[in-house]
């Protein structure tokens, strides 16, 4: 499956999430829905959420211009190397989802709900980390 198809089919096919796209943790978009940019300050942000807790708790972070606050930070079931990050802006918010080799990268818009969005992410994050990526 190409990383495209992960992000048409199992993340904003969803109908869960609004937007989506899949990063390499070593940097660089591998795949994302239309009408999402996440520039490459952001990308590096993003990235650095993972490493650098108290920078995120501090300050948040953006995904396509726009600041969602940080809520949480947790690694998810047994997989160490799966870590989700979530944030919020008003009643719309967005997912991080750290895996061995990629970042995924969800928002929501209400009525779209935080617990949807998680599921969808750590579920094709837990996926991903199993194949090793």
């Amino acid at each position: 499956m190409s990383w495209q198809t992960y992000v048409d089919e199992n993340l904003v096919g969803t109908r869960r999430v609004t937007q989506a796209a899949i990063l390499g943790k070593a940097g660089g978009v591998w795949a994302k829905s239309s009408g999402i940019t996440i520039s490459p300050e952001e990308q590096k942000a993003i990235t650095a959420a993972f490493t650098n807790k108290a920078a995120v708790q501090a300050s948040g972070f953006r995904v396509d211009k726009q600041k969602y606050i940080f809520l949480s930070s947790d690694t998810y079931g047994d997989d160490p190397n799966l870590i989700v990050v979530q944030g919020k802006k008003q009643t719309d918010g967005a997912v991080l989802a750290q895996t061995k080799q990629a970042i995924l990268v969800v928002t929501y818009i209400y009525p779209q709900t935080a617990q949807d969005a998680g599921m969808i992410v750590t579920n094709l994050g837990s996926y991903l980390a199993g194949l090793n990526y």
